[in-house]
Formats: C-alpha cells, sequence, structure tokens
C-alpha cells in the first residue's frame, strides 16, 4: 500500500494551502518557509503527474484533479487526528445518569446494557425509568432517551429510531384462544400503553375501526401493556425496538402481518454543554452503535404462527416483510414509553 500512497508531508502542505486560503497562511501553520510549501506542492504534482492548482490566477484555484483528491487528503488527516486525540485522552471514568422511556429501557437497554459496562468499566451508571422533558433541564441527568416528536428547545438532539407498531401475544393465549382474523380480537382483552389512539390507528388500518370490542385495560406505559400480553392476560400493541428480542425467544409471537407508524420516534437528547463530555460522548457513540448492531426483525424473528381453535401451533415460516396496507391518521401523542 505504501507504494500507491504519495509523500506524505507534501500531502500535508496541500491540505494546509487549500484550507488556509494561501502558501503563505500554510507556512505559517506549519512553521516553515513560503518556499518550503511550495516546493512540497510542486513535489506532490510531480509524484502525481499532474497539476494540482491552476497557476496564473490571484487566487488559489484547485484543478479537478486538486479537488478530487482534496477530500480524501482532508478526511485522513482527520481521522488521524481524532484518533490520536482519543489515545492520549485518560481512561472514560466517572459516573453518568440516563433518563430513559420505561418499555426501552426494561426491554431493550437493560438487556445491553453490560456491553457498555464491559468497555467502559470506570464509569457508573444510574438509570432512571421516565419520558419526562424536564430530565433535559436537570443538571443531575446527562442523558434522555425519549419518545416523542424531538422538539425540545435549547437542547442537542438526534433521532435514534422510527418504530411501526404491531400487534403481540403470548403463544400460550394463542393456543388456548387463537385468532383467525382481526375480527377475533374481540374475544380477547386489548391492552394500551397509552390513551388508546394507537390501537385505534392500527384497527383503522386494518380495516376494523367499526370492531365491537371486548375488555380494555389502560396502562401508564407501554412496558406494562406489554407484560401483560407477557403474563398471557391479553393482546397489547408491541413495537420493533422494544418487542423484538421477545418475539425472537418466542415469548410473544405476532399474529398479524400488518404494521402502522407510531406517530412519534425515540431521540437521544441532552443538554448542550452536556454533548461534548467525554462520558456523555462515549455513551451516545455506543446507544447509536448497539441499535445498528442488534436491531431484529420482528416479523421475520417470530416463531410460530397460529392457526384455527384447538390446534397445535405450527412452526412458523418467516413472514415477507410487513408493509401497512394504511395508516389512519391520529392525533398527536407523547405517552408510548
Amino acid at each position: 500500500m505504501a507504494s500507491r500512497l504519495p509523500p506524505l508531508n507534501p500531502l500535508r502542505a496541500f491540505e494546509a494551502t487549500v484550507r488556509r486560503g494561501s502558501v503563505s497562511a500554510a507556512a505559517r501553520e506549519l512553521s516553515v518557509t513560503h518556499g518550503a510549501i511550495s516546493h512540497q506542492i510542486r513535489a506532490l504534482e510531480e509524484a502525481l503527474g499532474m497539476a494540482l492548482f491552476e497557476r496564473g490566477g490571484k487566487r488559489l484555484k484547485l484543478t479537478p484533479q486538486g479537488a478530487l483528491l482534496l477530500p480524501a487528503v482532508t478526511n485522513a488527516f482527520g481521522e488521524i487526528a481524532a484518533a490520536t486525540a482519543l489515545m492520549r485522552q485518560p481512561e472514560t471514568r466517572g459516573e453518568i445518569t440516563i433518563a430513559c422511556v420505561p418499555a426501552l429501557l426494561s426491554l431493550w437497554l437493560l438487556p445491553r446494557l453490560d456491553t457498555f459496562t464491559d468497555q467502559f468499566p470506570g464509569v457508573r451508571v444510574s438509570l432512571i425509568a421516565s419520558n419526562d422533558a424536564d430530565h433535559l433541564r436537570s443538571l443531575d441527568t446527562d442523558v434522555c432517551v425519549f419518545y416523542g416528536d424531538g422538539n425540545w428547545p435549547d437542547c442537542w438532539t438526534r433521532l435514534w429510531s422510527n418504530i411501526q407498531l404491531f400487534p403481540v401475544a403470548s403463544p400460550t393465549l394463542l393456543n388456548s384462544r387463537p385468532l383467525r382474523s382481526v375480527r377475533d380480537l374481540a374475544d380477547h382483552t386489548l391492552f394500551h400503553g397509552d390513551d388508546g389512539r394507537e390501537w385505534n390507528t392500527w384497527l383503522a388500518a386494518a380495516d376494523a375501526i367499526d370492531m365491537v370490542r371486548g375488555s380494555q385495560h389502560f396502562m401508564s406505559d407501554a412496558r406494562l401493556s406489554t407484560e401483560a400480553a407477557l403474563h398471557g392476560h391479553g393482546i397489547a400493541l408491541g413495537d420493533t425496538i422494544t418487542a423484538g428480542n421477545l418475539i425472537a425467544r418466542g415469548e410473544l409471537v405476532v399474529p398479524f402481518d400488518l404494521t402502522v407508524p407510531a406517530n412519534h420516534a425515540f431521540y437521544v437528547a441532552c443538554r448542550q454543554s452536556a454533548r461534548q463530555t467525554p462520558i456523555v460522548k462515549v455513551f451516545i457513540d455506543w446507544l447509536f452503535a448497539s441499535l445498528e448492531e442488534n436491531l431484529p426483525e420482528p416479523h421475520a424473528s417470530a416463531r410460530m404462527l397460529l392457526r384455527g381453535r384447538g390446534r397445535a401451533a405450527e412452526p412458523h415460516r418467516p413472514l415477507p416483510a410487513p408493509a401497512p396496507r394504511r395508516t389512519a391518521s391520529s392525533p398527536q401523542r407523547k405517552t408510548r414509553a
């Protein structure tokens, strides 16, 4: 590889000249003479066999070849500088307090927390189950992972994941009381993790908004409604993040191949002043990396598809990726937690 690389010192002179806008400014930055920078640029052009700057004008102007080379050189030097800075940093130590949506905390974050603490053994983690935006203004909370619209003024905010909603149930329940069709939901208790709007959205997409409903129970958050479904007490709405592991393990099954988008999404947020602290930065980086590595596909991982009252569960063949037939509009809400 070394034989294919241009000489590194001339590359450094080239990058500094373009970034600073003149040979003289680059010379001052690199603590060399004007002539030394000019010599390095000529040496780079000779090594490449092509001109990098257009000569004759009053202002520096890159040739097409120079413009092609610049981004690669800039990125390479930037990555070297970032890696060097990390090498010089002391071990990340200290305390971090994280406020997180209860369902996400219980069903997604806690099962993976050891991968963070193993990587950063000097960090002590405090967890708060909450979706209360007041934590964003509290000096006692470092990072928040919330469900909402991401519109929290004066905070650093980044979308973590959109989610899709779909019914989930215990296989034990469906063995005794199967779902042949959406209308069979009338024979089951529906558990709500909000004020009922999410189920209304899903039923509207399933052309069953007018379905006569049986028992319905309302929970303060989606963690409780999911746990009720786990215990076989009824049917809840799961989402692609929090229910994924439970479906993959066969503790919950997905009886219908229909999803609807949630009204809001999961966001990572914190105070602007906290964003660049080393301990907050490493946690946020880990959070995004873990999502990319561990996001299961709920419908493909469900282990059984239950059919017909009184028949044994048949082995599940992976369903095709779900796509909503129709999504009913619903008022905005922020209580999936």
